[in-house]
């Protein structure tokens, strides 16, 4: 039964987490990976081994939360950001447990952007950019190059272009 299966999530630290597969198919890389949607669809799988997905890009604590987020999200869909947004504060945007889940240091934000572009996660996506945006909104340029890592020195070749 396609509930009941479940999938192996391996970090590139090699820690593997078994997820049901509602929960992993949040993931469109994990649903391609498998063979596309229709490879859930066999009812005679109920004592087949669970299927492992390398996640090479994905570190495991990062993995960690986005596995909490999908599980989560099972339980209590994210209300879709409406844009243009309506207020700077997440909590008026999204439910408490969202707005809570990317209240993490900066770069683990970083981490679950980057996680949820790789394992094409639209509402994942969505909410940790959206985190980000509120993040760097009013900062100066020097603000956000300390906040990127940012050298503000440009190369030889780089000074006639910013100059220009």
């Amino acid at each position: 039964m396609d509930g009941d299966q479940i999938i192996k999530l391996t970090s590139k630290d090699g820690d593997a987490y078994e997820v049901p597969i509602k929960v992993a198919k949040m993931s469109k890389l994990v649903i391609e990976t498998l063979g596309g949607d229709d490879a859930f669809d066999d009812d005679d799988d109920d004592d087949q081994e669970a299927i492992e997905v390398p996640l090479p890009n994905v570190s495991s604590p990062v993995l960690e939360k986005v596995i909490a987020y999908c599980k989560h999200y099972q339980e209590e869909e994210m209300t879709p950001i409406q844009t243009p947004l309506k207020s700077s504060k997440l909590e008026e945007l999204v439910q408490q447990w969202y707005a809570d889940f990317v209240k993490v240091p900066k770069n683990m934000l970083f981490d679950l952007v980057a996680a949820a572009n790789f394992m094409d996660i639209k509402p994942l996506l969505d909410l940790t950019c959206l985190a980000v945006s509120i993040m760097i909104k009013g900062k100066s340029a020097g603000e956000l190059r300390e906040m990127f890592n940012i050298s503000p020195e440009f190369s030889p070749e780089e000074e006639p272009q910013a100059t220009s």
